[in-house]
């Protein structure tokens, strides 16, 4: 069943006001706080950037976390399925987790296909101004189906898999993404460098 049927939103209860903050928690972390969105089909390289991302915060002292897409469905979101209301949910429960890393300080990697700008857009909302930073990995379909990492092109393709993006469901790419990356074309290294750069620029990390 979808989680989002079994919502209902509390009419009594309110915001618990706390003594300690974002900027204090940012003070002694030594850095800001914020999410950087992975966004691109599957097999384009969201996971692998990301981790080799997080692996040079680590060395340079920053606190990070990784949530993926496929993680949060062992546990956070088992519940929900792939249609487009559960999807959303998925994206939101995930928003919502994001936001409280934000608040501890963290520097939080998210690696999800999130097809639609909708459900980016919803994030971001989610998210204090300036702290979600969408980074398209804008590697070309043909690439991600040829490498077929864990052989969800072909189950597509065969018809085993239903509402699977980039075949029989659409994905939208970014209009003003933060960053661009295609893996087809950059090496790791090369991405990895190009993120670092972003943070900096943007006041993240020093």
């Amino acid at each position: 069943m979808s989680g989002m049927t079994e919502l209902s939103k509390a009419t009594h209860i309110q915001w618990q006001q706390y003594q300690i903050d974002a900027a204090a928690r940012a003070r002694l972390k030594g850095h800001q706080s914020a999410v950087l969105w992975f966004t691109g089909l599957s097999g384009s390289g969201k996971s692998t950037v990301a981790n080799a991302l997080e692996q040079a915060l680590l060395a340079r002292g920053v606190h990070t976390y990784l949530l993926d897409g496929d993680n949060v469905r062992h546990g956070l979101c088992a519940d929900l399925g792939f249609s487009a209301a559960d999807r959303r949910e998925n994206l939101r429960r995930v928003g919502a987790v994001a936001g409280l890393m934000v608040d501890a300080g963290l520097l939080v990697l998210s690696a999800f296909i999130s097809p639609l700008r909708e459900q980016r857009e919803l994030v971001k909302s989610m998210l204090p101004p300036g702290k979600f930073l969408e980074i398209y990995i804008a590697t070309p379909l043909e690439v991600c189906e040829q490498r077929d990492v864990k052989g969800l092109y072909k189950k597509a393709r065969a018809g085993e898999i239903a509402n699977f993006t980039g075949i029989s469901d659409p994905y939208e790419a970014p209009l003003a993404a933060d960053l661009v990356l295609n893996t087809a074309q950059s090496s790791l290294e090369q991405s990895v460098d190009k993120l670092l750069a972003l943070l900096a620029n943007k006041g993240v990390i020093a």
